[in-house]
């Protein structure tokens, strides 16, 4: 059965009190960067740091006590199993997870913390899939899909409710599409509230099934991407109606642009997105034109990002901009040589992050010494004076 409107308020209603109300904020200064006056639904605050919460409660709550006995199991690549472990714990329901072979280690630790029996099979969510099955049908299970089903999608598409209470007059909602349940709630939401808002979807180019049907084209997917959240090979039947009927435009973003969203979101709202949680700012950022000047509500949908990759993606960034060298330099194998370096570097207003002697490795006399640094500074263009620096006291400098 089609999920309407009123079925989505009713879930609204259910899971009141149960889940965060997560704020709906104007980003002064990612508005000036991005063109368009930006308001940002942080639901990286609720209680697992995912929008998943809304629909994995609202199924729950509407098992018959028979259901509730035997217990329910998830395959998920990670919010999903913690919407469900938690609140089926909070709920006395047994949970099994069934978590893909490559689900970041942060998310897998998460679930077991909440109490669930966790799994860990399939190189991919279909496989993960195709084997909790199975074991529902073994166990006696009760299956709650991560987005495929008519309550999830009602309950994921309470946060579009809460947007437009928020900011009524918005001209936009940018939502990430995985395997469509939170668009898909989030369109018939929104779209009954002001059906002139513009519904666009975001997806990664790994995985961009929706913006291929959309054009008509064959569903290829398939490959790494840091928005495991949305590495969904195809789009639920139960969600593919309302998205290519509300959804004005999928965009499609590719990995640089979610690293860069990313950084941005950490360094301007001081805020941890996961890849899929960040995909709504790439799009806006790389399609800018779509919403120059317009009133946009982006959907930051998870948080949930393990913290080694993280790390990785904020010091990526920093090199991209340049505000992070690698720097070669040539000095003679003398006592205070390295000191000098080392003081012209300060007096430059560069910071050494790191720094190593290369005497072996190198096609340099035997005499001279190439230094590796790491170096922070503050924009590209004090870097480029840095080693203008450098190079003019004698020190042979270049970037690597």
């Amino acid at each position: 059965m089609a999920v309407v409107h009123a079925d989505i308020a009713a879930a609204a209603a259910r899971i009141e009190g149960q889940v965060k109300r997560t704020p709906t904020l104007r980003s002064g200064t990612l508005s000036k960067i991005s063109g368009c006056e930006l308001w940002i639904k942080f639901e990286n605050l609720q209680f697992i740091a995912s929008f998943k919460e809304r629909g994995a409660l609202n199924k729950l709550l509407q098992l018959s006590a028979d259901e509730r006995k035997r217990g329910v199991i998830a395959m998920s690549a990670g919010n999903h199993a913690q919407a469900v472990a938690y609140h089926a714990g909070r709920l006395g329901i047994a949970a099994t997870i069934v978590m893909p072979k490559f689900t970041p280690n942060a998310k897998v630790a998460a679930t077991r913390h909440h109490g669930a029996r966790v799994i860990l099979e399939g190189e991919a969510l279909a496989e993960a899939a195709s084997f909790a099955r199975d074991m529902a049908a073994k166990e006696k299970l009760v299956f709650v899909h991560p987005y495929d089903d008519a309550a999830i999608v009602a309950g994921q598409g309470t946060l579009a409710l809460e947007m437009l209470a928020d900011q009524p007059d918005l001209d936009a909602l940018v939502v990430p599409i995985g395997g469509g349940g939170m668009i898909a709630g989030c369109a018939i939401a929104a779209k009954a509230i002001n059906p002139a808002i513009d519904i666009y979807g975001v997806e990664v180019s790994a995985f961009a099934s929706a913006a291929q049907r959309k054009a008509g084209q064959p569903v290829h997917t398939g490959g790494t991407t840091i928005a495991e959240g949305i590495a969904v090979a195809d789009i639920g039947a139960e969600c593919w109606p309302a998205i290519e009927r509300d959804v004005r435009e999928v965009l499609v973003v590719d990995e640089l642009e979610v690293e860069r969203a990313i950084v941005l979101l950490i360094e301007i709202e001081k805020t941890v997105a996961e890849g899929a949680g960040a995909a709504g700012l790439a799009a806006i950022m790389a399609y800018r034109d779509r919403f120059a000047g317009k009133r946009v509500g982006m959907v930051l949908c998870g948080g949930n990002i393990d913290t080694r990759v993280l790390s990785s993606v904020l010091l990526r960034g920093l090199a991209r901009d340049g505000r992070l060298l690698r720097l070669e330099v040539d000095i003679a194998d003398r006592p205070g040589a390295l000191a000098e370096v080392a003081r012209r570097i300060g007096e430059s207003g560069g910071n050494i992050v790191e720094i190593e002697h290369q005497r072996i490795f190198t096609e340099k006399s035997a005499k001279n010494v190439v230094i590796e640094t790491t170096v922070e500074v503050i924009e590209r263009a004090h870097g480029e004076k840095l080693i203008a620096a450098l190079n003019g006291a004698g020190f042979p400098t270049r970037p690597v």
